[in-house]
């Protein structure tokens, strides 16, 4: 979770920039879209997701969901990273007993 929420916190202050991006590059090549978000973040990596920690912890009862958008909309070179992880073993909607 160290590793995503530093993510996170670099991302904070063009996520904005990107989220307002999301529809202009609906039909550009996956290329494309990739320099286009990476540019607008201003790193190598970015995250196209509505979320961010602060909108996950907002909403616990769907915290599952949500944290599964949140790193579904990570660029790929991030996926790879938090892949080993194994965040989709950990996740579920159950509750813990």
């Amino acid at each position: 979770m160290t590793v995503i929420k530093r993510f996170d916190d670099c991302l904070k202050k063009t996520k904005g920039e990107v989220l307002s991006l999301v529809k202009s590059v609906e039909n550009m090549a996956l290329g494309t879209k990739d320099a286009v978000f990476k540019n607008a973040s201003g790193y190598s990596f970015y995250n196209t997701s509505k979320f961010d920690f602060e909108k996950l912890l907002a909403d616990s009862e769907n915290i599952a969901a949500n944290f599964n958008d949140y790193l579904a909309g990570f660029s790929d070179n991030v996926k790879d990273v938090i892949s080993y992880f194994e965040f989709d073993k950990e996740i579920t909607n159950e509750p813990v007993t």
